[in-house]
């Protein structure tokens, strides 16, 4: 009975999971009479993390983390917070939720492992198992024994190769160090004027760090046709651009930083391919690389991302290092490929699940999803999985969903819209993804987290339609936008809904009159009898109560563009209609979103 038992568990395993097993079980027998030694390279989010779990389950195990920093474990996604205010000291950085400073005294107290800065990591020999390291503050090089070792370096902010580059006043977002250096310059009125090079998320929480406490003059250059690109596609992204458009921030996208304008070595100015821009202060946010050199010196993996290749114990090419965090490729779960994705969240939950293997308790991490959100001002965007430029580029033959809804019941007051995507794959109706905008609150996240939670498993757009939110008036709308993205999606997806967005309806309408295009505008006569006014034969307002007694007024042969408020209106019209076989489309998200991007008629 017992062999029967002994086989049937390692059946359940894979070869390299019992390999694991055994070297686990002969590691922790080999240590029975002596400490294992355990060094980890990095000190901020995973390292951390990694060590303090490790003790926790093996007391016993004799833990070093080294950095060549003098500040540790600090929180790197807070530095734009830091800078605007809403984190007061760079203490708040570094503190735990009780209040006490993560420094080297605190983990050697308060987690029972070492903490060596001012320490660089040179060379891994791995036959040998050791690490060569040099203390910063004497010079002298020494090697450290280890039996487990840990690559946590992190990412480099990428410094385009732009003449002028290292002048005074030219910072990246790099650290808490940088951080403090900005907020001086910032505090001390030494600004007036800044650039900010990247128009990604940490470039844009920089920008309105800067234009919103301390009323700097803040323009964003982006060398894409969007902001943050290819994290959300480019309605949503209009969406965003005008919102910081609204509250004082300048977004001059498709143009490159060419060279800086520098007077006694400090910099005055960004010349771009398009125009001269003065600033103060240059913020370079243009992406990070991953910190490999210590482990491509080594002869470790490395996938083509440049990040460190790890299986789902976060092992690396030697079983005897992990690695994780900024410098790690990972599998991304919704697309099936892999990915570099630097976010302190990830580094964080990697830490703990190498810290529990370190100590010989198995756990994996599958992979990503791609989720984040970012505050801009009183709004904010987020998103889950593929944005629908992502799917296409991923071989997907994917559409989307737009609707514009309130976040609480229709009748409930102080109500604020969300303006949500979804992304669906054509032929299974896989759901790929789900982006937005909304207020500054946690309605979007709330919509976004729930299908975050639910994507690995590869739900369809009948799951999504059918997904339960908690409901009072007060939070959602009895059909919450995610279900209503979802119904709209399979009215896509099953020919009865078609759909044009704000680009097609954009170029329908500069052309309509070589198109000769017409739009029929289904909203209230109040509404609609301006634009009538305005483009004459080529705009019709007819209410839908009373589309059924006016169909003859719509002619034939001509496609109509049924527009309304949010496009639901619109998608009505379009059932009534089916009857007479016109030749209709529906402006996903109305008129609404079209305001909302700035785009007005």
């Amino acid at each position: 009975m017992t062999e029967f038992l002994i086989y049937t568990i390692i059946a359940d395993f894979s070869a390299r999971d019992f390999v694991f097993i055994i070297s686990t079980v002969i590691q922790f027998a080999r240590c029975s009479e002596m400490s294992r030694k355990i060094l980890i390279i990095g000190g901020v989010a995973l390292g951390p993390k990694a060590a303090s779990r490790a003790k926790r389950l093996d007391p016993t195990a004799e833990i070093t983390l080294i950095d060549q920093d003098s500040v540790i474990s600090y929180g790197g996604c807070g530095i734009p917070y830091y800078v605007s205010g809403d984190v007061a000291e760079a203490e708040g950085l570094r503190s735990t939720s009780f209040h006490s400073l993560r420094d080297a005294d605190y983990f050697a107290r308060e987690k029972g492992f070492a903490v060596r800065t001012g320490t660089r990591a040179l060379k891994i020999d791995r036959q040998k198992k050791e690490l060569l390291v040099k203390d910063l503050n004497s010079g002298k090089d020494e090697l450290l024994p280890y039996d487990k070792l840990v690559l946590a370096t992190g990412s480099t902010p990428f410094v385009p190769p732009i003449p002028g580059a290292d002048a005074d006043g030219i910072f990246s977002v790099s650290d808490i160090h940088k951080a403090v250096a900005i907020k001086s310059r910032l505090s001390q009125g030494r600004v007036g004027r800044a650039v900010v090079l990247g128009g990604g998320a940490i470039g844009l929480e920089m920008a309105e760090a800067m234009a919103d406490l301390w009323e700097v003059e803040t323009t964003v250059v982006e060398m894409m046709d969007q902001i943050l690109p290819r994290l959300i596609d480019k309605n949503i992204s209009l969406m965003a651009q005008r919102h910081l458009e609204e509250k004082g921030v300048t977004v001059y996208t498709s143009e490159r930083a060419a060279s800086f304008l520098v007077e006694d070595g400090k910099v005055t100015g960004v010349k771009t391919d398009k125009r001269t821009i003065e600033a103060d202060l240059v913020i370079l946010s243009v992406g990070v690389r991953p910190n490999t050199q210590l482990a491509r010196d080594a002869g470790l993996a490395i996938g083509s991302f440049g990040g460190i290749v790890v299986n789902k114990r976060m092992q690396t090419s030697d079983p005897n290092i992990y690695a994780g965090g900024d410098c790690v490729e990972m599998p991304d779960l919704v697309s099936g490929g892999s990915s570099f994705a630097p976010m302190g969240s990830l580094a964080n939950r990697q830490g703990r699940v190498i810290g529990s293997n370190l100590a010989g308790k198995p756990e994996t991490f599958d992979g990503m999803i791609g989720s984040f959100i970012i505050k801009l001002f009183d709004s904010c965007v987020s998103k889950t999985g593929l944005s629908l430029e992502s799917a296409k580029a991923q071989g997907f033959d994917a559409l989307a969903a737009f609707v514009v809804q309130a976040d609480k019941a229709h009748f409930y007051p102080d109500s604020s819209m969300l303006y949500m995507q979804m992304v669906v794959e054509k032929g299974t109706q896989r759901v790929l993804g789900v982006q937005g905008l909304g207020p500054n609150s946690s309605s979007l996240l709330a919509r976004v987290a729930a299908v975050a939670a639910i994507l690995k498993y590869k739900p369809t757009v009948q799951d999504i339609a059918n997904l339960e939110f908690p409901y009072a008036p007060p939070y959602a709308a009895a059909m919450d936008i995610i279900n209503v993205l979802a119904n709209t999606a399979q009215n896509i997806l099953e020919g009865r809904n078609r759909v044009i967005n704000q680009d097609e309806f954009i170029e329908r309408f500069t052309n309509r009159e070589e198109n000769n295009t017409l739009f029929v505008d289904v909203r209230a006569p109040a509404q609609g009898e301006p634009l009538v006014e305005k483009y004459g034969p080529h705009w019709l307002n007819i209410p839908n109560n009373q589309l059924r007694e006016r169909m003859d007024e719509l002619p034939a042969g001509r496609e109509i563009v049924l527009v309304c408020n949010a496009g639901s209106r619109a998608y009505d019209a379009m059932c009534i209609l089916q009857s007479s076989n016109k030749n209709t489309v529906n402006l996903q998200g109305g008129i609404g979103g079209l305001k909302k991007a700035g785009i007005i008629l």
